[in-house]
């Protein structure tokens, strides 16, 4: 069922694809242009560089909306304002939702 579903998202250098993961504790996105197979940016709740705003979150929903938001950010600080959603084989709901929410919140558009 993912690579059938993946063979209909691509992102290209006017439109990349935002990728979003889940685990059970943290989530992660990146904005990949699948043309020239690159990463332009990358965003998460883990590591040294995370703001207090998604540190002091109260629920982990609450932190996917915030890393949405953020990344929404970053990307529109590149000039990139388009993307592609690939929901990465999650359901659309809950933290998933929380986080496109953020992303389409924070400037782009999908």
């Amino acid at each position: 069922m993912k690579v059938r579903r993946k063979s209909k998202i691509v992102g290209t250098a006017d439109r990349p694809r935002l990728v979003v993961y889940r685990s059970l504790k943290h989530i992660y996105g990146q904005i990949i242009d699948d043309t020239h197979q690159k990463v332009l940016l990358a965003f998460s709740n883990v590591g040294k560089k995370v703001p207090d705003s998604v540190k002091k979150s109260k629920s982990r929903t609450e932190a996917s909306h915030e890393v949405g938001k953020l990344l929404a950010k970053k990307a529109l600080d590149k000039k990139i304002e388009k993307v592609v959603f690939d929901r990465n084989g999650y359901i659309f709901h809950g933290r998933i939702k929380s986080f496109a929410d953020g992303a389409r919140e924070g400037g782009l558009k999908f």
